[in-house]
């Protein structure tokens, strides 16, 4: 759909096509429909009609089979209607596809659920067990140091340092 006139068109059909199935088509092997998409092309002279069937017996194939077969019978009343409502010289003809977005959210849903429970299983093990020591963080090593020593004293490392003479930049050029 290239232009919004065309989506408009597909918005107005939708809802036509809609009205008719809920109200005029009588058929009893139409289960419970609902129109999803309407996609037109841009000329305006074919429109696919995506539609989902809901269907309380559990028999999805058959219902299924049977919407399809009462939607294409009941499609020359249907386009006429369109025609009517639309009032435009050229009306589109209609084609009825059984729409994939119910099955694809359910595989969807089935791998999302599968991949918390494996989520929740590694969670599970890493509780259960440490990858390395139960306390990874290092100690303070605790030194035997001797009581007459003391930390001030020259030569040890753990005394304060010796302040170092700063050096003069007079004499550094002098040199």
């Amino acid at each position: 759909m290239s232009s919004p006139r065309v989506r408009k068109i597909a918005d107005r059909i939708q809802v036509i096509v809609a009205e008719m199935l809920e109200r005029r088509v009588k058929d009893p092997r139409l289960g419970f429909v609902t129109i999803t998409d309407v996609r037109l092309t841009g000329d305006s002279q074919q429109a696919t009609i995506f539609y989902t069937v809901l269907d309380a017996t559990g028999d999805d194939e058959a219902a299924l089979a049977a919407t399809a077969a009462a939607l294409e019978s009941a499609k020359g009343l249907l386009r006429s209607e369109v025609a009517k409502q639309l009032g435009m010289r050229i009306v589109p003809t209609l084609t009825f596809v059984a729409d994939a977005l119910p099955e694809t959210a359910r595989h969807l849903d089935e791998v999302l659920a599968r991949a918390r429970a494996l989520d929740e299983e590694v969670a599970a093990r890493r509780r259960e067990t440490y990858a390395g020591e139960p306390d990874p963080y290092k100690k303070p090593r605790v030194a035997d140091s001797e009581p007459d020593d003391e930390p001030g004293e020259p030569g040890d490392p753990a005394g304060p340092a010796e302040p170092i003479d700063p050096v003069d930049p007079e004499d550094v050029e002098k040199s």
